[in-house]
This record gives structure tokens, C-alpha cells and sequence, in this order.
């Protein structure tokens, strides 16, 4: 081998660097996703290109042996970058950008150390990280970094090096915007998970690299071609009640006195961008379930790993009950898109988190106008927020205390561990119990908002690692599922609990019929799996009881909004299309706030706006049927009539649209550019409750 080598040392020293992205790229390909077809072709044009540009810079090496410990630090640092995203797309099932993982990384070290720890110590564990550090190890004993010394040669070598990564490059380009939608997922559909999916992890480090260098983010552009958003009266199903007749009445735009023509004028770059995209978006109408729950109090709880196939009459009759006796969401999808804190951001924010895990964290100095907290503190709430684990976590002490709740957030080591026992995963039963009891449960409190984030659904899914899964596993020992199913049906147990003791508790003190408990997941159950690529999430499958193809397949969801009050009405059914980011736009028209529809990307499900869930990997479905943006195609649904001509194309616009203006808000503080700076929440609560 040393001697083969040795015969073709120059050729090695050469193509070392190119040699190891191929080698790293192919491996986490095939570690993680797989599908070579078309991808293998991009890997290889980038990773060439990539490779001789390192080369390039290693040839300013003043020495052999500064150019051999410079490839060297090369190899070991890229191997580490592929250790960790594929360790993370073990844990999460998800690529995770770079504002993500130095976000989270902190949290995940501390918080989930146990967790960490079996998967890298685990046998797979430790064939990849040997796996990611081959070309590392290989060329400590094997390079020797002697390059072209004389400068004519040395001179011509970079020429070569930079002529033939600049053809790399190029015929790269050429074949993304040549192969099928492959342009777009790289341009305007652009997004970190399905970049990496296609064009292999270290292109789209670069992408996000080159975006921070430019401030963050691209600059945005907006279609209005089409009318953005615009209602579609004839086609779009709104949430009606059974076999109710179509409501003829009139209805007023939910809208604000709010001149976005002018606030374009007033401005320039991404605010004017958003202030005419803005004004470009045909208002949402009220209607029959305007102000239904006004001055009704509100629990909002946001559920880890919750899926609807944990909600069955035998395990959990109390979530049964509330998702099939209250607003009953038969289509409805929670996107996973940065895990747990990606799902607070569609369900709090009503936006989807472009900015992967640092999506929420950007929010705790901006002006958060249109949360629920903030709506309903206008309106003289009393308002609290909740976590049962730790209370720095994901920095919710910075973003949860700039909700709108004018009593603050409470999590373990601010205050919630007074009546919540350290464990792993704490029990919401007691989180609720405890706050409910001594805080917020007292008619002097109402009208309250509350909002929870539980954890007792958290993944890992064994008894001897999950406290929640050994405390219920009797209830789910004969069950026929594999051991890990079985463990997450037994810890969503424990929320069930908390819910079942909530209600008897507002029953018993006059307050249940005036109560609306609202509750969706945050992420599909993750943790079930070792695996992540659609098609090989064996126990996920076993759960939902078929083979997990797509990610509506996967992110399928229940959504429960419930009073008891509602059971004494006939049944309200939303069958169309929804998602999280519709759950802030339809609650402010359920408790009649003063909101402006323009100004969300969601949607009142009961609104005369067509339906469209989305995802930001540019999926999206309405009551036409569903596109795929890898593929390209479109699925009619069987019922659906004629498809309107151009309908795909303006319905991507619109996507697109959504998506810009997700970001747009998230990295601008779009919302203090129109409301102003943020008031002080207890002033604003104050100055309502004297009205």
C-alpha cells in the first residue's frame, strides 16, 4: 500500500481534499437519507469544486509539513461538521441549519446529555464518528503535504486548481438548474433540510455561511402576480357545523386602520418590501364565529411529540373526548421544522420558523403584537406561561416573558419546582396541578390566558429512561405494539391526566363553561426512531399504522380546541386543510380581538380564505389536492372538479410568498416597524382592566 502510494504520492497530495468531501458526503448519504438519483451527480461537481478550492489555500502553505498539518485540521474539522449533523438527524430526524445547531447546542449538551450520550456511544454511534474521521486519520499517516516548490510550478498547480474548480462549479449549476425542480430547491425554494437532501451538507453550509455574510438573510422578493392570499368563496370549505346551511349574511374584513402604502413610502429594503406584499393580500372576512369565545378564559397548550394516534378512547378517553366533542380538525398538520421550539414558533407566532432554531429566540427584544398573550393582555387577561422542564431552556426566560403574559413565565428554577418533582421527563399533571391550585384557578383571576409547554411526552420511550413511561406502563403493557410504542402511548398518558384533573377542577369551580382549551403537538414523535428518512421509520409506522412515505404522511396531527360548552351544540368540523400557523389567526377571530388578517400567513379556518398548509420544504395542500416540490407534481384530490389553469403555478407564488414574509417578520422585527415599540404588557393589562 505505502509503496503504491508512494508512486502516486504527488496525485494523492493533489486530490486528497477532494477525494475527502466525496468520501464524507457519499458516507452521510448514505448514512442518513439515501437516494443517490440525481444527488450523487451534484455531490460529486460540488464536492469537486469545493475540494480544489481547499486545495487552492493549502498550496500557501509556507512548508511541506504547514501544508500537511493544514489538511490535516482540514479533514478533522469537516469530519466533526458531518459528525454532528448526522448525530443530529439521528436525535431529530432533521437536518438542522447553523443557527440551529450553535443555538441549541448549549441546551441539547445540558439538557439531553443522556440522550447524547447513547447515541454516540452506541455501537453505530461509534462506526460513524471512525467512519466521518478516515481521511483525517489516513492522511496523518499517509500525506506528506509536499506541494510544488519552484514558483513557476507552484504558480501553474493553482491556475489548474482554480481553471477546474471554477468547470466543477459550473457544471454543477448546470445540472441543478437543467434536473427537474432541482433550480428551484437551490434558488427561490430554497431551504436547509432539502438543500442537504439534494446538493449534500457541505453546499449548503456554504449557502447558510454566505447568507449570514450578507446580514442574515436574502434579500426578499415578493410575486403579487396573483392576488396573495386571496379568498376563494366558490371552491374553499370553511369549518362549519354539521349539515348547517351556507350562511349568506355579509361579513366585514377583519382588518386595522393600518395605511401600508404609506409605511412603504416611509421606509425602504425589507420593510417597504413587506409593507407592499402586505397591502397586496386581500383581507379575511368575519363571520358566524366572530368573538364566539369572547371573555372566555383560555388554556393553550403546546404538547411534546403529541400525535393524534396517541389520542385513543382506552389510553386517553380525556383527549378523545375534547379532539371529537369540540372543534373537530380532520385534516390537520403540524410541520416539523426545528423540532420543539420550530413548533412553539407556528403555534405561537402563527409564522414558520425560517430561521430554524434561533426562529423564537430573534423574538425576545422584538415587538410581538399579534400573539395571543398580547391580544388578550389588551384586552385586561390575566396572563401566564408555563414549562415543566427547565426554565432557561431554548432561552424561553428571555422569549416567553416577551409573549404578552403580564405575570411572566414560570419553568423549573424560576419558581415551578415548588409543585413539580425533578425528574426525566417531569410530569404535567403536577405543572398543572400545581399552578392551577395556587396562581391562576380562581374566579378573582378571570378572565386568565394561560399557556403550557409540557414535556411529559418527550422522548426516550423506554421505562428506564422515561419516568412517565414506567408510571403508566401498566396501562399499556397488552397492548399489541413494540416496546417503544408502547412507552409513548404510556407517557402521553400522564398529559391526559393533567387535562382529566383540569376540567374536574374548572367544573368545580363554575369556570368550565366559560373555558376554551386549545391544544396542539409541536413535532410529530421523533424519538420513536433511531432512523429519520421518510420510509424507514419503522416504529413511526407501527404508531400510525401504515408505511410513512411523505411528510404529510409523517406531520398528520390532531388539533383539539375545546370547551365543555361546545358540547352542547352540534358538532363543528373543519375538513379542510390546516395547519399550526392558522391556530393564532383563528383564535384571534374566536375571541374577537382587533387584528389585522393581512398581517398573517395562516388563516381563521372559519374565514371565507381558501386553505393552504404548507411546509418549508414548499409542500403545500388545499381542497384541490397536494403538491410535492421535490417531484414537482400535483395530486388532484378525487373529488376535486375542473383544476383551474395556471392553479399550481399561483398557488407555488403563493407559497413562496408566505414564506418570504414568514422570514421577513422573524429577522426584521417587521411588527415594531408597524405598531411601534413594544408597550409594557402590565401597563397595557392594566390600562384595560380599568376600561
Amino acid at each position: 500500500m505505502r509503496q503504491l502510494l508512494q508512486r502516486h504520492q504527488a496525485q494523492f497530495e493533489r486530490w486528497y481534499l477532494c477525494g475527502t468531501l466525496i468520501w464524507l458526503e457519499v458516507a452521510f448519504k448514505v448514512s442518513t437519507t439515501g437516494g443517490f438519483w440525481p444527488a450523487l451527480l451534484f455531490l460529486l461537481a460540488f464536492s469537486l469544486a469545493g475540494g480544489l478550492v481547499l486545495e487552492l489555500l493549502c498550496t500557501l502553505a509556507p512548508s511541506a509539513r504547514a501544508n500537511k498539518i493544514a489538511k490535516c485540521l482540514i479533514a478533522l474539522f469537516l469530519g466533526v461538521v458531518f459528525c454532528i449533523e448526522y448525530f443530529v438527524y439521528r436525535e431529530f430526524k432533521l437536518f438542522y441549519d447553523l443557527n440551529t445547531v450553535l443555538s441549541g447546542a448549549a441546551d441539547a449538551t445540558t439538557g439531553f446529555s443522556g440522550q447524547i450520550a447513547g447515541l454516540v456511544f452506541s455501537p453505530t454511534g461509534i462506526g460513524h464518528i471512525v467512519l466521518f474521521l478516515i481521511p483525517a486519520l489516513a492522511y496523518a499517516l499517509l500525506g506528506t503535504g509536499e506541494a510544488p516548490t519552484e514558483p513557476e510550478k507552484a504558480k501553474a498547480q493553482r491556475i489548474v486548481y482554480v481553471r477546474n474548480a471554477a468547470i466543477s462549479y459550473a457544471a454543477a449549476l448546470v445540472l441543478v438548474f437543467t434536473m427537474g425542480t432541482f433550480g428551484r430547491t437551490y434558488t427561490d425554494q430554497y431551504s436547509f433540510p432539502a438543500s442537504v437532501d439534494a446538493f449534500g451538507l457541505i453546499t449548503s453550509l456554504r449557502k447558510e455561511v454566505q447568507a449570514q455574510a450578507t446580514g442574515g438573510t436574502q434579500r426578499l422578493q415578493f410575486s403579487t402576480k396573483t392576488d396573495a392570499g386571496a379568498s376563494n368563496q366558490t371552491e374553499s370549505r370553511q369549518g362549519t357545523k354539521k349539515d348547517a346551511a351556507p350562511q349568506a349574511k355579509k361579513y366585514e374584513p377583519n382588518v386595522l386602520d393600518i395605511n401600508f402604502k404609506k409605511l412603504a413610502k416611509s421606509t425602504e429594503g425589507t420593510w417597504a418590501e413587506l409593507d407592499r406584499y402586505v397591502d397586496s393580500c386581500a383581507p379575511s372576512t368575519k363571520n358566524e364565529m366572530t368573538g364566539r369565545f369572547k371573555g372566555y378564559n383560555l388554556i393553550f397548550v403546546t404538547a411534546e411529540a403529541l400525535s393524534s394516534e396517541a389520542i385513543r378512547k382506552d389510553t386517553t378517553p380525556t383527549l378523545w373526548r375534547m379532539s371529537r366533542k369540540g372543534i373537530q380538525f380532520t385534516d390537520y398538520y403540524q410541520f416539523d421544522s426545528a423540532g420543539t421550539t420550530g413548533g412553539e414558533c407556528a403555534n405561537v407566532f402563527g409564522l414558520l420558523p425560517t430561521e430554524g432554531g434561533s426562529s423564537v429566540k430573534m423574538t425576545a427584544t422584538h415587538n410581538n403584537y399579534l400573539t395571543i398573550g398580547n391580544a388578550l393582555n389588551r384586552l385586561g387577561y390575566n396572563g401566564w406561561a408555563f414549562h415543566n422542564n427547565t426554565y432557561t431552556y431554548y432561552s424561553r426566560d428571555q422569549t416567553h416573558n416577551n409573549l404578552g403574559y403580564d405575570h411572566g413565565f414560570m419553568g423549573y428554577g424560576n419558581g415551578i419546582e415548588q409543585w413539580v418533582t425533578w425528574q426525566w421527563p417531569q410530569s404535567d399533571l403536577e405543572m398543572v396541578r400545581g399552578t392551577f391550585k395556587h396562581l391562576y384557578g380562581s374566579t378573582a383571576h378571570e378572565p386568565f390566558n394561560v399557556y403550557y409547554m409540557s414535556v411529559s411526552g418527550h422522548s426516550g420511550y423506554t421505562p428506564g429512561e422515561n419516568a412517565m413511561s414506567q408510571k403508566h406502563w401498566d396501562k399499556v403493557a397488552d397492548l399489541e405494539y413494540s416496546d417503544p410504542v408502547k412507552g409513548y402511548l404510556a407517557c402521553n398518558i400522564e398529559l391526559d391526566r393533567a387535562m382529566s384533573w383540569l376540567i374536574k377542577s374548572l367544573k368545580r369551580r363554575g369556570m368550565a363553561d366559560h373555558t376554551l382549551i386549545v391544544m396542539g403537538a409541536d413535532h410529530f414523535p421523533y424519538g420513536l426512531d433511531d432512523d429519520g428518512p421518510l420510509g424507514s421509520l419503522p416504529y413511526t409506522s407501527e404508531l400510525y399504522g401504515y408505511d410513512v412515505q411523505t411528510y404529510f404522511q409523517r406531520d398528520h396531527n390532531r388539533l383539539i380546541m375545546w370547551s365543555p360548552s361546545l358540547e352542547k351544540e352540534e358538532p363543528i368540523v373543519v375538513d379542510t386543510p390546516t395547519s399550526a400557523i392558522d391556530i393564532l389567526p383563528t383564535l384571534l377571530n374566536l375571541f374577537g380581538c382587533e387584528w389585522d388578517s393581512r398581517l398573517l400567513p395562516g388563516r381563521d379556518v372559519f374565514s371565507n380564505k381558501e386553505p393552504l398548509a404548507f411546509n418549508l420544504s414548499y409542500d403545500w395542500k388545499s381542497d384541490l389536492g397536494t403538491y410535492y416540490a421535490g417531484s414537482g407534481e400535483f395530486v388532484p384530490n378525487d373529488d376535486a372538479k375542473k383544476i383551474p389553469e395556471d392553479y399550481v403555478a399561483q398557488k407555488n407564488e403563493d407559497v413562496a410568498n408566505r414564506i418570504n414574509y414568514c422570514r421577513g417578520v422573524l429577522t426584521t422585527d417587521y411588527y415594531r416597524h408597524v405598531f411601534g415599540d413594544p408597550e409594557n404588557v402590565n401597563k397595557v393589562h392594566d390600562a384595560a382592566a380599568r376600561k
